[in-house]
């Protein structure tokens, strides 16, 4: 979130990211709306860490780690198949330890 949202045009993000100045720079709104996206999730997981409720809190974890895993899959058929691996993975072992830890 704080690479897409605040340093989407530094030497570093851009090296991750394999970008080149010019399109770093023509790219940062969508960059940053996609940060937003990713701080929303990261607050539902939190939400759902700290929930009072377990169960509840179980729950709300599966959904946002869901949409994860969706946007992962979408991302690798419409951009890069690599997003599969590099965002759905990790989702899908953070659901498998929600789900039977």
């Amino acid at each position: 979130m704080v690479m897409e949202m605040f340093l989407w045009t530094r030497p570093r993000t851009m090296k991750t990211f394999g970008l080149t100045p010019e399109l770093a720079e023509s790219t940062k709104s969508l960059a940053a709306n996609q940060g937003l996206y990713n701080g929303f999730l990261a607050a539902g997981l939190i939400w759902g860490l700290l929930y009072p409720d377990a169960s509840v809190g179980q729950h709300i974890q599966i959904f946002f780690l869901a949409c994860v895993i969706i946007a992962a899959l979408y991302g690798g058929v419409t951009a890069t198949r690599s997003i599969i691996i590099k965002q759905g993975l990790p989702a899908i072992i953070a659901l498998l330890l929600v789900l039977f830890l």
